[in-house]
């Protein structure tokens, strides 16, 4: 790495063992722990691919000064430990892990050299990019724990894709596919204890891409900074699916023609925050915006998709650069239409949606969220007796049993770490 990145606090969590994984490439390397004692690391290759190979390698100094540093072999008994916390009340909220991954590039190159660091924070000049001009986007994506051990991820070559389409517009180089779905692969690896036993929830992954060189005058900034984080999370309705309560958003607008709405830029969501702060006063759970040029067809809500239901026809609004493409979207869409649902993506009037018969919104973090209710210039509409449609229900199951292993992958989304 660049001299010029600085990161500050990378000290391990007190009382755990940390299990170090990084893959083949030699672009990819993994820094020791700051600590006094010299510790032992692994100096074999270890490929992240769908058939993994680990090497065991334990320190027993390492271990005498409670800081275990191991890599877990699938050939031996020896299963990783989970981290200790309460994955019963494990709730959606960020919690600290053991490593992240960085990767830097200077403007008008590529991204090479990542690695491997402990998680804590970074150091980024007052002037930089992402600081002053929001130079930055980031991604969402879930890992799960199988049964079996196997870890899943959901479709993430297609997360890749979409950071190299924001990168484009923001004027930001990006890693390619290959490197994007690399540094995923040895996070998650890295940070396997804090994956939830199967059931309990998943771990959620969360790459950025921001401007980190420091720049004055409007302009893109001299120099990128890769980063991925993860934190385990719970699953997102505690008792099931849960009817959300949506208000219709008149006055103020998520994005414009010619914006940045169809990217996954940082600035798409402080813009939504006054809107939804001001409904969830209100009792409200989120809110759903519409076009800003005729101000009556649906966009979509602060962070979700919308579709709605009426008979056997989905219906979604169409993307045209203004609406994010959400994968959970384009997956539910896909699910649906294997299930003999018709779909159909274009403009979408608030006059159909009062009239639907179901409405749900997707996104990474609630797959499916069921919505119970919308309220549009006074007027409330609810949707069901309890809110949860028996299309939003089967959507919901034939999507998460998929995305957790409990289903035969006939799509051929799944990546399988091990």
């Amino acid at each position: 790495m660049e001299s010029a990145a600085v990161f500050a606090g990378l000290q391990p969590n007190p009382g755990h063992h940390h299990h170090l994984l990084a893959p083949s490439r030699s672009a990819i390397k993994l820094l020791p722990p700051p600590v006094t004692d010299k510790h032992h690391f692994c100096p074999l290759p270890l490929k992240l691919q769908k058939q993994s190979h680990y090497a065991s390698c334990i320190n027993d100094n390492a271990i005498n000064n409670g800081n275990t540093l191991r890599v877990a072999s699938p050939a031996s008994n020896i299963t990783s430990e989970l981290a200790d916390i309460d994955w019963d009340n494990l709730g959606f909220g960020f919690m600290p892990t053991d490593y992240m991954y960085v990767m830097k590039c200077s403007q008008g190159e590529n991204f090479s050299k990542g690695e491997l660091q402990r998680f804590g924070n970074i150091e980024l000049s007052p002037s930089a990019g992402i600081l002053n001009y929001g130079q930055g986007l980031f991604e969402g994506l879930k890992a799960y724990r199988k049964h079996d051990g196997n870890i899943l991820l959901f479709r993430p070559e297609e997360n890749a894709m979409r950071l190299k389409m924001g990168a484009e517009r923001m004027c930001m180089p990006s890693p390619s596919v290959e490197q994007f779905v690399e540094a995923v692969k040895a996070t998650v690896l890295a940070n396997e204890r804090w994956i939830p036993p199967p059931g309990k929830g998943s771990l959620y992954i969360r790459p950025l891409l921001m401007g980190s060189g420091a720049v004055l005058g409007l302009a893109p900034a001299p120099e990128y900074t890769f980063l991925i984080y993860v934190s385990p999370v719970g699953n997102y309705f505690k008792e099931g699916l849960a009817p959300i309560n949506l208000v219709v958003e008149t006055e103020m607008h998520r994005a414009t023609p010619g914006g940045t709405g169809g990217v996954k830029t940082v600035g798409n969501y402080a813009a939504v925050l006054k809107a939804q702060s001001a409904a969830k006063a209100k009792g409200y759970s989120d809110v759903l915006y519409l076009d800003s040029v005729q101000k009556r067809y649906l966009e979509e809500v602060s962070s979700c998709n919308v579709f709605i239901v009426k008979g056997n026809l989905i219906v979604t609004p169409a993307i045209k650069g203004t609406i994010l493409p959400g994968i959970t979207r384009k997956s539910i869409i896909d699910v649906a239409l294997s299930q003999g649902f018709e779909v159909e993506e274009r403009l979408v009037s608030v006059d159909e949606l009062l009239d639907a018969d179901e409405v749900f919104c997707t996104g990474t973090a609630v797959v499916v969220s069921p919505v119970g209710s919308i309220t549009h210039q006074g007027k409330r509409v609810t949707y069901g007796n309890n809110g949860v449609g028996l299309v939003s229900q089967q959507l919901y199951s034939a999507l998460t049993r998929l995305q957790m292993g409990l289903t035969e992958d006939k799509m051929g989304w799944i990546v399988e770490l091990k």
